[in-house]
């Protein structure tokens, strides 16, 4: 089927089809194009959208958690997403936008130039008929004038009263007229034949070739719409596993989010590696002065204050310290950014991780300056072997800045070793039993002693005070306990106590009851024993509020063993 044999005669309405049809294919370039824009503000408005909610340096810390990781994991999908977008906008601009431009243009020529053929043949055929028509009115014209003519020769011819000369004349005429009239007559024969053969090449052959190339252009504009159509489907497709690939990136970063372990990091985070204050003793003002009163509230005051410093974060404390820490009584250097270079005026825990980091930070340091020295040492060796291509000396002196920068850096790395180590053991003892008993009965000898737990400086030093009586320490089996029974032995031990001496006053400590070991322990503190689930021992003191009883295991007819378990692994039954 074609629109030759079909559509002969609609040459207007074809020509307004097609005309209709490339202003389709502009319309839908103009859809693509409009599509492309909104791709195109769609990433940027992506991208603006991840660069506002990128981490700020001041929350670079909280970027730990696992929680605020997936958030910045997702965030950089996003900003990929964006890209994918930006992609199918320029493929678009490049595949589908410019080609429908391109061929909307040569669709036009060519549909112009189909157009114009057709007119031209239109145009002939046209001329051909008017003169067909000219033809048959002048044969009309010149058949009716012989008639006419014919018939005045014959009236002429049959009047008696007319001179033969006036006959001749109307013969004369007759015969003329008549020549004219078969003259048109083979003028229209001609101009007919002329006509319908020009008409039957214009219907069968030179007008169905203009309609089948304007059908040629249709199906080309059509074919080409279908193409650009699967053209943007394409570009859209071809980027679907990109970001199917982000999607999965943002699901795989909300599965990698962890609230248990972001709960460990908050108390990695803020953990003071304080322990929490004793009971407070009471105190009976009939023996204890005033002020010895008001050192013991001032004492839990400033326990009370340290363990709410250790849960401050790191901002708050550096604040803190460029305020306060100029006019302590440490002379210890401080460093940049207001701490001190030990950092001491941090909590134990915080202390030991700014520690490791400043630690780590050197080592890293030393092993980029090692690998300077050693490429210094290789261009002086090459430059030895072959002074042409320098001169050994221009390298000494930057050996020797390398190596002093070295040897600085080592020393420091050994210095915050020192810082570490210290650290660790103060952490060690802090958290031992006997160290809670040490400094407990030191502060109250302390007290007793002088009405005062201050040193030289007017600081608050119990680790001192509690050295001063560490003799006098309950894990010595030596001393008094608030806690024993009345008579068991009063007074103090001094260093040089024979084993004898303090077996007998070891013995004089009379069990408070019995408890039985409801789970397994080990001893992994200086002043604790171990015991089996199940184990029964002697109470010989009570949990002073710190978590920790006091307790004696039998060892065979003649031996005895002393130590401290945990409270809540054993089950007391006091004696009545």
């Amino acid at each position: 089927m074609s629109w030759g044999t079909e559509l002969w005669d609609q040459y207007d309405n074809l020509a307004l089809h097609t005309q209709k049809g490339i202003d389709f294919l502009d319309k839908y370039g103009n859809f693509v194009r409009d599509r492309c824009a909104i791709e195109l503000e769609y990433a940027s408005k992506l991208r603006r959208l991840v660069k506002n909610y990128q981490p700020k340096k001041k929350e670079e810390e909280d970027y730990e958690y696992t929680s605020w990781q997936a958030f910045r994991n997702v965030l950089k999908e996003i900003g990929d997403l964006a890209g994918q977008r930006e992609i199918v906008a320029e493929t678009l601009q490049a595949k589908v936008i410019h080609g429908i431009s391109l061929l909307s243009k040569n669709l036009r020529d060519d549909r112009k130039k189909s157009l114009t053929e057709g007119a031209q043949l239109t145009h002939t055929l046209t001329n051909q008929i008017a003169a067909l028509e000219r033809a048959k009115r002048n044969y009309d014209k010149s058949y009716r004038d012989a008639e006419k003519s014919i018939e005045n020769y014959q009236k002429a011819d049959a009047d008696l009263n007319l001179s033969r000369a006036d006959v001749e004349k109307h013969k004369h005429n007759m015969t003329m007229k008549c020549q004219q009239s078969d003259d048109s007559k083979n003028e229209y024969a001609n101009q007919l034949q002329k006509s319908n053969k020009l008409q039957q090449t214009h219907y069968e052959t030179s007008l169905p070739e203009v309609f089948n190339r304007l059908q040629e252009i249709d199906e080309k504009r059509t074919k080409g719409l279908k193409e650009f159509i699967k053209s943007a489907a394409d570009a859209e497709s071809s980027v679907a596993p990109i970001i199917a690939r982000c999607l999965e990136g943002i699901v795989k970063a909300s599965e990698s989010i962890d609230e248990k372990e972001d709960s460990l990091k908050v108390i990695e985070r803020y953990k003071s590696g304080f322990t929490p204050p004793t009971d407070i003793p009471f105190e009976d003002l009939s023996k204890v002065d005033a002020e010895s009163s008001n050192y013991s509230s001032q004492n839990n005051l400033g326990i009370n204050n340290m363990t709410q410093k250790g849960t401050m974060g790191a901002t708050k404390l550096k604040k803190r310290v460029g305020i306060f820490g100029i006019f302590g009584s440490n002379k210890n250097t401080l460093s940049t950014d207001g701490m001190k270079e030990d950092f001491s005026d941090l909590p134990p825990n915080q202390r030991r991780k700014k520690l490791m980091a400043k630690i780590q930070e050197i080592q890293q340091k030393i092993t980029q300056e090692t690998a300077a020295y050693d490429g210094l040492v290789k261009m002086k060796g090459v430059y030895e072997a072959n002074t042409m291509l320098g001169d050994p000396t221009t390298v000494d002196a930057q050996l020797n800045e390398s190596g002093s920068r070295l040897e600085k850096l080592k020393s420091e790395l050994k210095k915050f070793k020192m810082y570490l180590d210290a650290a660790n053991n103060a952490q060690m003892m802090q958290h031992s039993p006997q160290q809670h008993r040490n400094m407990y009965n030191g502060q109250r000898s302390s007290r007793h002693s002088n009405g005062s737990g201050e040193n030289e400086d007017g600081e608050d030093n119990p680790d001192d005070a509690g050295s001063l009586s560490s003799s006098a320490s309950p894990e010595s089996g030596l001393g008094t306990s608030h806690t024993s029974l009345p008579g068991s032995g009063q007074g103090s031990a001094n260093d040089n106590t024979h084993p004898e001496d303090m077996y007998y006053e070891a013995e004089l400590l009379q069990p408070l009851g019995t408890c039985k070991a409801l789970y397994p322990f080990d001893a992994t503190s200086e002043g604790s024993i171990p015991m089996a689930e199940g184990e029964e021992l002697q109470v010989i003191e009570l949990d002073q509020g710190d978590g920790w009883t006091r307790v004696r295991r039998m060892c065979g007819a003649s031996g005895w063993e002393e130590g401290f378990v945990p409270t809540s692994y054993i089950e007391s039954t006091l004696y009545a």
